[in-house]
């Protein structure tokens, strides 16, 4: 078995071979949530993915960078199916682990000539944006005082708080933007409902996203409650769009909507990161990690080599942060 740190998963971490893992992927998520949090993530994690032809633990991995990551390249699939190809202006709204991750996915699939970033602390937002400048190339970045202003004109708006006031309304945005929200707060939605009601809105699973609290979206919820819409406002699910049994954007100036709940499959996804023809997991290919071993002993005074090299071993606890 491996442990993986927060390192060693972001190294590991391939969008383009994300797709080629779902066939063989094993694995299971461990989540916690404290949204009070201010010295550390609100939500922190942990994987343990499986050998996917004996069924044996081979890795425990930090979740939380792959939680960024797979959210992240949902939202720039979504952008990549919707968006306006001429689109060149990118609002990110929120300014933590989802700001960060789609400040660097959504440019790998649009050319954005300029990135407006907007958040609760100023602070935090002049610095994400300082830190963004080493990435997004000729963009020019701007800090903006307000989500009004961040999402005035925006081609593309990512929101990405955890904000129970909606932080996207529709009179801010422009005809033919397109916005992707990824925030949840059982206390209220990043986005109003008005936007619910006149986006052609997309979502992973209708099941996923319709289910009740705590793992569907408030937002689609609460504007269900209001009498705006009903569930079959939901025009598609992202893969019906990716295999073109469902149509996406049909309009210069309509605007659509990609709401993300997450699934389950894209952690699972992520996680693996193998073709289907090999049977070797990416970070044995690639070095990364510690190996410990999962043999359980027969004993039941004697703990497993395991758990004694998680709760002993100075060198897996450095390389295991969580």
């Amino acid at each position: 078995m491996l442990i993986l740190s927060r390192s060693d998963v972001e190294r590991l971490l391939d969008p383009d071979a994300l797709r080629e893992a779902i066939a063989r992927a094993m694995a299971d998520k461990l989540v916690s949530l404290f949204p009070r949090n201010t010295d550390r993530p609100t939500h922190q994690a942990v994987i343990v993915a499986f050998d996917p032809d004996n069924g044996s633990p081979a890795a425990l991995m930090d979740g939380e960078a792959i939680t960024a990551a797979r959210t992240a390249a949902g939202s720039a699939l979504a952008t990549d199916l919707l968006a306006r190809k001429e689109a060149a202006v990118l609002a990110v709204i929120g300014t933590g682990v989802q700001a960060r991750a789609h400040l660097r996915a959504l440019a790998r699939v649009r050319a954005f000539r300029e990135v407006r970033i907007a958040g609760r602390d100023a602070a935090k937002a002049a610095a994400l944006g300082k830190e963004a400048r080493a990435w997004l190339g000729g963009a020019t970045i701007r800090t903006m005082t307000s989500y009004a202003q961040a999402i005035a004109g925006a081609d593309v708006v990512a929101a990405t708080t955890h904000s129970p006031d909606p932080v996207v309304r529709r009179e801010w945005l422009a005809p033919g933007s397109h916005v992707n929200s990824v925030g949840y707060n059982t206390a209220g939605r990043e986005i109003d409902g008005a936007t619910i009601r006149d986006a052609l809105l997309v979502v992973e699973s209708r099941a996923g996203t319709l289910a009740p609290p705590p793992t569907g979206s408030n937002d689609i919820a609460l504007a269900i409650a209001e009498g705006l819409v009903t569930a079959t406002h939901v025009h598609a699910e992202l893969g019906e769009l990716v295999s073109g049994t469902r149509p996406g954007r049909t309009d210069a100036a309509q605007i659509t909507l990609y709401k993300s709940v997450g699934v389950a499959v894209q952690d699972a996804a992520a996680s693996s990161t193998e073709s289907h023809s090999s049977p070797t997991f990416a970070w044995k290919r690639k070095g990364a990690g510690r190996p410990v071993s999962s043999a359980v002993t027969t004993s039941p005074d004697t703990p497993s080599t395991t758990h004694a090299a998680l709760g002993a071993s100075p060198s897996v606890s450095r390389a295991c942060p969580f």
